[in-house]
């Protein structure tokens, strides 16, 4: 096995859901086909799945962005309409970095969050 080619992630609406990772997240949509809406993310495919009833609270997912400054992406998608669960902290002092995160939600509910590995 090698990286990761592709994530999949349920929606209830394709547009909604292209709407906030193209214009709240920032990605770049490569292609649409229906319901499937495909984002490059790094090299790695993000495909939005539209069209399926709300997922249960019991299934659980997370997809983690990387990014470099975490405080000023955190601003950016916050002007852009993002609501986060909590504010950019430290999880962990590695030998070579320190891992920092904060969370938030799709408008689906799903799970996302940004990381920063800062050296």
């Amino acid at each position: 096995m090698s990286a990761i080619g592709q994530i999949a992630l349920h929606v209830t609406d394709a547009d909604r859901a292209e709407a906030f990772y193209r214009d709240t997240l920032g990605l770049t949509r490569l292609y649409r086909f229906g319901q499937l809406v495909f984002f490059d993310c790094g090299g790695v495919r993000l495909l939005l799945d539209g069209g399926h009833a709300a997922t249960p609270s019991s299934f659980t997912c997370c997809v983690y962005f990387r990014v470099e400054n975490i405080a000023a992406r955190v601003s950016e998608m916050k002007v852009m309409g993002a609501s986060f669960d909590d504010e950019p902290h430290l999880i962990a002092r590695m030998p070579d970095h320190e891992l920092w995160m904060t969370f938030f939600k799709d408008p689906d509910g799903n799970q996302l969050a940004l990381m920063e590995e800062r050296r």
